[in-house]
């Protein structure tokens, strides 16, 4: 475990009250208030009426990059940090801010691990309707996703990769500062969702993180400005903390590849680590891959990266990287061979075209919350996940439909629960006459 650094003169603590008017007034925290702010939190010494009012005026005031960097670190400190220096390959991680029908970490966690990189993913909170990695990797029978921290870094040091729930005594606050965002509405705090991620990544014992910040009406960030913040915030902060940081900031204005779902977006996951798989995943897939390779120093260059990434995809390597991951994990690795054996929904209907036209808009939010009815989502923690429920076929901005073509196929084992989601399926498309301009998948990359 990683030590906190004792100041090296005498901290006088200051009240809560003058913590939060200090920061009120557009004032900048030292470092020993922000230490003094986490162990409060952390002990419950904070009362929470003034955390609330604290997030509120960081939320209003923002934080300055070394107090950004300063908070992660702290928040990173609050419990344990996961020591990988016995293991000599290059340790990068890979971050998602969470998109709909996102199935990249199952194609990119194998195919670093096939390169020579190890992959350290801890996954923690998951968004509202957004189906989380560890979720799809669960449709696999016998697949834990929890694992001991011990069984974690052997895991690692053995095969290269795991996938693996977040453990709790690993950045500890920042679990109960995600509480408190969403509580009191400042989740989209920039220094806040800087200091979330990166004290949750930093504390896997990762060297190096890509991080894929999405933007639109399937991501919690809207807009396209915010998420370029987010992700210069991320990058700068990762470099303050001596750590190699790289974001590629990426369109989420409709659903990733052409499924959403959990049995659905893996089989769509195995198609693309055959080398074959729907343009726009695959694209997305090579350019984060290439990030990956480039930051762990595998390949030095861009040419010699797209060759790495491009000759694991299509020898089979990564694939059999995933069946390792799996089995590793208690999961039954024959799933990966043979598709056709994943729960399939008794029904499948298509969702009719209303008119003739291109499709103009899509709300991903909508197709997600309507997957989540059909029941890919628990609603209590009582439900189960139905894992062969979602949607398949989707037509994407740009693509023209003649009346009554399918729009996209719906997997349902409900007839109720059909009628509730085809409201959400239904309101999630909009034709036009004229042929819309697709938006670029990846806007800006931030290093």
């Amino acid at each position: 475990m990683t030590k906190r650094i004792i100041p090296s003169r005498r901290f006088i603590k200051p009240t809560f009250e003058f913590l939060i008017e200090k920061k009120r007034d557009g004032g900048e925290f030292n470092k020993e208030e922000i230490r003094y702010i986490i162990d409060s939190i952390l002990d419950n010494e904070m009362p929470k009426h003034q955390q609330a009012a604290l997030a509120m005026s960081i939320f209003f005031r923002g934080m300055s990059a070394q107090e950004s960097a300063d908070l992660t670190e702290e928040m990173m400190l609050s419990g344990d940090v996961i020591d990988l220096s016995d293991i000599a390959k290059p340790k990068i991680d890979k971050y998602s801010t969470g998109g709909v029908g996102d199935k990249t970490d199952l194609v990119l966690v194998p195919l670093a691990m096939a390169s020579g990189v190890v992959v350290p993913m801890m996954c923690g909170i998951e968004h509202d309707y957004v189906i989380n990695t560890l979720t799809k990797l669960c449709a696999v029978p016998g697949f834990k996703h929890t694992v001991s921290k011990d069984h974690f870094v052997s895991q690692l040091a053995k095969i290269g990769g795991s996938i693996a729930k977040q453990v709790d005594d690993l950045a500890p606050v920042e679990g109960k500062f995600y509480q408190l965002r969403k509580e009191t509405g400042t989740i989209p705090s920039l220094p806040l969702i800087t200091g979330s991620v990166l004290s949750k990544k930093l504390a896997e014992g990762a060297e190096g993180l890509v991080i894929d910040v999405k933007w639109g009406n399937g991501s919690f960030i809207k807009e396209l400005e915010q998420a370029k913040q987010l992700a210069r915030s991320m990058t700068r902060v990762g470099r303050t903390l001596k750590r190699r940081c790289v974001a590629l900031v990426t369109d989420m204005n409709q659903p990733l590849g052409d499924t959403v779902g959990t049995s659905l977006e893996i089989k769509e996951a195995i198609q693309l680590l055959k080398g074959e798989g729907p343009e726009d995943i695959k694209d997305l897939v090579m350019k984060l891959g290439m990030e990956i390779v480039r930051l762990a120093g595998v390949a030095g260059s861009t040419l010699s990266a797209k060759q790495t990434v491009q000759r694991h995809l299509t020898d089979g390597s990564a694939l059999q990287k995933l069946k390792d991951l799996v089995k590793a994990q208690g999961g039954d690795p024959s799933y990966i061979d043979d598709p056709s054996k994943f729960a399939t929904a008794k029904h499948v209907r298509k969702l009719p075209a209303p008119k003739r036209g291109y499709v103009h808009m899509i709300s991903a939010g909508m197709i997600a919350h309507g997957v989540h009815i059909l029941g890919a989502g628990k609603t209590s923690a009582h439900d189960k996940i139905d894992y062969a429920v979602g949607v398949s076929e989707i037509k994407k901005v740009g693509t023209q439909v003649k009346q009554g073509e399918p729009l996209m196929m719906i997997h349902y084992n409900d007839e109720a629960k059909l009628e509730q989601a085809l409201e959400y399926f239904k309101n999630a498309y909009r034709l036009a006459p004229k042929r819309p301009t697709p938006p670029p998948l990846v806007v800006e990359r931030v290093a």
